[in-house]
């Protein structure tokens, strides 16, 4: 049930993060500059995965993985998902709607799979709260921007 609760809260977290640009009358940043931009902040927190996952897998060989080890892999195979599909969808979503949606969505990105890995060790309800804010604001960005691109 709590898990549902962590769901729940990234999906509200992720209209937020999609509706909150929006709302601000931010002024347009071209999708160019902006998607890379975007990526930095996500780029940080996937080479602090890499680094622990090497990390740990140095320390145990030639033994077989820690648990630890395999909830670092497990959450960075996770955040590179989320990774390929942004890079997919928040290109559209940047020419659409405009680049300061990208950025915002790409400082979320970061936080929220922060929150995924910290709940991998803490709390799963966590976890799932960093899953959802990750996944969610893609696709509802996905979506607000067919509605804008065909309306």
């Amino acid at each position: 049930m709590l898990n549902l609760v962590g769901v729940a809260l990234g999906l509200l977290w992720s209209i937020a993060v999609v509706w909150l640009p929006q709302s601000l009358d931010l002024p347009f940043i071209p999708a160019p500059v902006a998607v890379p931009g975007a990526m930095i902040a996500p780029g940080l927190v996937l080479i602090g995965m890499i680094a622990a996952v090497a990390l740990r897998r140095f320390l145990t060989e030639p033994e077989p993985l820690s648990a630890r080890a395999e909830v670092d892999q497990s959450v960075l195979t996770e955040t590179l998902a989320h990774l390929v599909l942004a890079l997919v969808v928040w290109p559209f979503v940047a020419n659409s709607l405009g680049g300061a949606m990208v950025l915002a969505m790409g400082f979320s990105f970061a936080l929220a799979r922060l929150v995924s890995w910290a709940g991998a060790y803490l709390w799963a309800p966590l976890r799932w709260l960093g899953f959802s804010a990750t996944f969610f604001p893609t696709v509802v960005a996905a979506i607000w921007s067919v509605a804008a691109w065909s309306g």
